[in-house]
């Protein structure tokens, strides 16, 4: 995945939008005012920090050695994904949109 295909599909999503507060080297894209994912510009793979819920986060860094504990983060309720090719996309698409969901309030009732 790259970033201008990261960006795509995160800022699709209702209400989101990018800011720098961190500076220019840190992308936040927020939801309602509330990060959802943090991206840092200049790390080779690119990565991206999301929140999610604490056992699955547990699970996923459990399952796959470019999941780790959110750098920078609260580590219980961030991973940071390394994007190296070993997540599927489909997984990566699902932890965007899990992280949205709970930001933004809307979280499936049936996770």
């Amino acid at each position: 995945m790259t970033l201008d295909q990261l960006l795509d599909y995160s800022l699709a999503k209702p209400d989101a939008e990018e800011t720098f507060p961190f500076g220019p080297d840190v992308l936040v894209l927020k939801v309602k005012g509330k990060l959802f994912l943090l991206i840092p510009l200049e790390r080779d793979p690119l990565q991206f920090n999301a929140k999610c819920d604490p056992e699955r986060a547990i699970e996923l860094r459990e399952e796959y050695a470019s999941i780790i504990p959110g750098y920078h983060m609260n580590k219980k309720h961030w991973n940071t994904i390394m994007l190296d090719g070993t997540v599927p996309s489909r997984l990566i698409y699902d932890l965007i949109d899990h992280s949205y969901e709970l930001v933004s309030g809307r979280a499936k009732k049936s996770r």
